[in-house]
C-alpha cells in the first residue's frame, strides 16, 4: 500500500522513526521489500537524481507499482532524494512519487526559501509532500558534493522562519552526519543537543536525518578481506537513532550501508565462486543478505513491528 509520507510522519512522530531506503535495481527493491514485511516496518522507497538515470526513470517506478501487487501487506511510500527543483516538478508530474526532496541548501537562505516554495505550491497542488534541506551536509552522495569546509550545521533560529515561509511538509536539518562512508574521524558525532534546539523551534515538525548510514566495521573488514580497499570508513552509531526519534526526527536516510552490502556479497562470492559466471545465484544471495540488513536496521529505527497498528490506522 502507497501512502503518503505525511500520513506516515503523523503516526510516527515522537515514538519511532522511518527508515528511507535508496535504491537503484532490482535486487534491491526485493530485499527492501522482503526485509520490511518480515520485520513489520513501514518504509520509505528512495530513488534519487542517479537511481532515475541509471536505467530509465520509468524502470524503477514500474518495478515499485509490481512490487506493491506482489507484497500488499506492505505499507510505504517514494521520495525522491536530492532532487533539483526541475526534477522535482517531472516526479511530482508522473504521479508516481508520494514526495519529493527539493535541495536548494547550497544556495542563500531567501534563494533557497524561494526555490522550495515553488515546488511546494506545484506539489500540493497534486497532494504530494515536499522535504527540504537547511545547512549543509558534507561529503559526496551522487551528484551532491560538499566539502568538509563548506559543510554547516542547521541553524536553529532559521528552522521555524523557514518551515512557516515555504510551507514545506518536512525538513533535513545538518546535525554533523555527512554522506558517504567517511562520515566522522575522531571523536565527531551527532550534535543532539543541535537538534534538540531545532525541535525546540518546530516542535511536533518532522525533521529528517540525511547521511545516517552506520558503515558497519564488520562489512568493511569483511569487503578488505576479499579485496576492498576502504580505509577509515566511519558511520553513526545506529543505537542513537531511536534518541534522534525522540527529538523530531521521523526519517531517516539509509544508502551507503547498502552499498556496502552489495559490494561484500558480490566480492566474497566471486572471491569463493571464482568459477561462476552467471548472476542470479549471487543476486539471490544478495537479495537475503540485503532483506536481513534491512530488518536490523529496522529494530533500530523503532519501526519493526510497527505494521499492524499502521493497518488498523490506515484502514
Amino acid at each position: 500500500m502507497i501512502v503518503t509520507t505525511k500520513k506516515l510522519f503523523e503516526i510516527a512522530y515522537g515514538k519511532y522513526a522511518v527508515g528511507a531506503y535508496n535504491i537503484n535495481n532490482l535486487e534491491q527493491l526485493m530485499g527492501l521489500f522482503r526485509g520490511n514485511v518480515d520485520s513489520k516496518a513501514p518504509f520509505i522507497i528512495q530513488i534519487s537524481k542517479g537511481a532515475r538515470s541509471y536505467t530509465h526513470k520509468l524502470m524503477l517506478e514500474t518495478m515499485i507499482q509490481a512490487a506493491d501487487q506482489i507484497f500488499p501487506e506492505a505499507i510505504f511510500a517514494v521520495h525522491l532524494d536530492h532532487g533539483d527543483e526541475q526534477t522535482c516538478y517531472d516526479c511530482i508530474n508522473s504521479g508516481a512519487y508520494s514526495s519529493v526532496m527539493v535541495d536548494a541548501s547550497h544556495e542563500e537562505f531567501e534563494k533557497n526559501i524561494e526555490i522550495t516554495r515553488r515546488v511546494v505550491e506545484a506539489a500540493h497542488a497534486k497532494g504530494i509532500s515536499v522535504e527540504a534541506e537547511l545547512g549543509q551536509l558534507g561529503g559526496v552522495e551522487e551528484h551532491v558534493k560538499v566539502s568538509e569546509a563548506d559543510a554547516k550545521l542547521t541553524d536553529p533560529n532559521q528552522a521555524r522562519e523557514f518551515v512557516e515561509r515555504t510551507g514545506v511538509d518536512a525538513l533535513a536539518v545538518a546535525i554533523g552526519t555527512s554522506h558517504g562512508a567517511y562520515k566522522f574521524s575522531g571523536t565527531q558525532g551527532i550534535r543532539m543537543d543541535v537538534l534538540a534546539e531545532i525541535q525546540h523551534e518546530v516542535p511536533g515538525f518532522p525533521l529528517v536525518m540525511h547521511g545516517s548510514s552506520s558503515v558497519p566495521q564488520e562489512e568493511v573488514k569483511r569487503i578488505n578481506a576479499a579485496g576492498g580497499e576502504l580505509k577509515g570508513a566511519k558511520g553513526v552509531d545506529a543505537d542513537l537513532f531511536k534518541r534522534a526519534a525522540e527529538l523530531g526526527v521521523t526519517k531517516v536516510n539509509i544508502d551507503t550501508d547498502g552499498r556496502l552490502v552489495w559490494t561484500r556479497v558480490y566480492r566474497e562470492y566471486f572471491r569463493d565462486h571464482p568459477e561462476v559466471f552467471d548472476f542470479r545465484p549471487i543476486g539471490k544471495v544478495f537479495m537475503e543478505e540485503y532483506a536481513k540488513f534491512i530488518g536490523e536496521k529496522n529494530e533500530k529505527l523503532g519501526s519493526a513491528g510497527q505494521l499492524d497498528a499502521l493497518h488498523k490506522i490506515l484502514g
